[in-house]
């Protein structure tokens, strides 16, 4: 019996979960998280979208249109979040806070067992998906959506990054604060969290349509200025902040940075695809993104950053025939 026939028999009886048939151990992860694109993860909340929609049996490629508007910050890229009113316009989801006034996870089980899933601000030291990178190493807040819990057994599966996977143990007590405190009462820590009810029927007719509308809209809302301009501008300077501090410093900064323009991109590139239309330029600032992260880690180690910004040069470039080009199609 494989690990996972051995956790599914150990489950109670009709145990809910949202979605009874996934398997952490035989899931399918989505194209759009595929192992050879230039970046197979995004961020925890676009991820975790992308799993739960392709789950539900809808086009994820479908609600990408808004990442036209990303921007430079001044010291990070825009986090991108596909809009709630898409989310429920093409796939009938509707998610909203929830309240969160006793113990999360028992909110959570009252939430499944009603098949709504929940999606949950928790430390990412406790995933152990994420070994190799924070898990047992370092905290930080992610976002994950729990799809099935047993407290008693103190197992959860869970939607995360570019998958579907399982904790369970110490690492449910740390998920949870069920660690004892000096005191010897479990701490209360209230993270923010959401729920999604999966009961209204999808307001579109035609995706694609309504895919090509909210482009056009979304075009309005871009950045006058170029962003990936302003970021190239401002490199040089900022990766020299990086120098002698600890290799976390870069991780956080690129995954802010590049990791952001470059995933942003590459979603969009994949969603021009969908419509037919021609994705390449979006494509090259996903790809651009990824060589100038490997020269930043290269001239962060060295010390000499004057060579940056000439890096960027083909994502400035290529940002601005795309925009040109969409405009010509979508605008107006």
């Amino acid at each position: 019996m494989t690990a996972s026939e051995e956790r599914r028999a150990a489950l109670p009886a009709n145990q809910p979960a949202v979605f009874p048939a996934l398997d952490p151990d035989n899931y399918p992860r989505h194209a759009l998280h595929a192992a050879e694109r230039s970046w197979p993860e995004t961020n925890c909340f676009m991820d975790l979208w992308i799993e739960v929609i392709a789950t539900l049996g809808h086009p994820p490629e479908a609600m990408l249109g808004f990442t036209v508007t990303q921007d430079f910050e001044g010291d990070q890229a825009t986090f991108f979040k596909v809009p709630t009113a898409d989310i429920e316009a093409l796939y009938g989801l509707r998610h909203q806070e929830l309240a969160v006034f006793e113990r999360v996870e028992d909110h959570v089980a009252v939430q499944i067992a009603r098949g709504r899933l929940c999606l949950v601000e928790v430390d990412g030291y406790y995933l152990p998906d994420t070994k190799g990178v924070s898990y047992r190493t370092e905290h930080g807040k992610t976002t994950v959506a729990i799809n099935r819990l047993d407290i008693e057994n103190r197992t959860m599966e869970y939607f995360h990054n570019a998958g579907y996977f399982v904790l369970e143990g110490e690492d449910f007590d740390g998920i949870f604060h069920r660690i004892p405190g000096d005191d010897g009462e479990f701490p209360q820590f209230l993270p923010y969290s959401e729920f999604v009810k999966f009961d209204v029927a999808p307001a579109v007719a035609d995706p694609k349509a309504y895919a090509r509308k909210r482009l056009s809209e979304q075009l309005a809302l871009r950045p006058k200025d170029n962003p990936l301009k302003a970021f190239a501008e401002v490199l040089p300077e900022q990766a020299a902040s990086l120098a002698g501090r600890p290799f976390s410093a870069f991780h956080h900064y690129a995954f802010n940075t590049l990791r952001q323009f470059g995933a942003n991109f590459e979603l969009l590139s994949s969603h021009l695809d969908w419509l037919g239309e021609d994705g390449t330029d979006a494509r090259l600032i996903g790809e651009a993104m990824k060589s100038t992260q490997f020269q930043l880690a290269r001239a962060v180690t060295r010390g000499r950053f004057d060579k940056l910004a000439e890096q960027m040069v083909p994502a400035v470039e290529a940002w601005d025939r795309l925009m040109a080009g969409l405009d010509s199609k979508f605008s107006g």
